[in-house]
């Protein structure tokens, strides 16, 4: 079968660390992408599942609270500038 080739630009590390894995499991990167997409085709559609991630209690209640502050904006303390709400975090620590 004739093949054909992909350029792709992903992040340098990245692929660092993908090329150290698929090493150790006896791969390159070239025969990696051709089982993942082997295995896409075969799948019809990604081979694992995809979705947004969920996020935790805390970053919840972190969301919940931006929101109220933004409903009710006048109830919250306001800061001209970073350096005046930074240097109020750091005298209370």
């Amino acid at each position: 079968m004739p093949e054909a080739n992909i350029n792709i630009k992903i992040d340098a590390a990245l692929k660092q660390e993908a090329e150290a894995l698929f090493n150790d499991l006896g791969l390159n990167m070239s025969s990696a992408i051709s089982i993942f997409l082997r295995s896409a085709v075969n799948n019809d559609g990604f081979p694992f599942e995809i979705k947004r991630p969920v996020p935790n209690e805390e970053t919840k209640a972190a969301l919940g609270e931006y929101e109220e502050m933004k409903s009710d904006f006048v109830k919250y303390k306001r800061y001209s500038s970073f350096d005046e709400a930074l240097n109020e975090v750091l005298s209370d620590a």
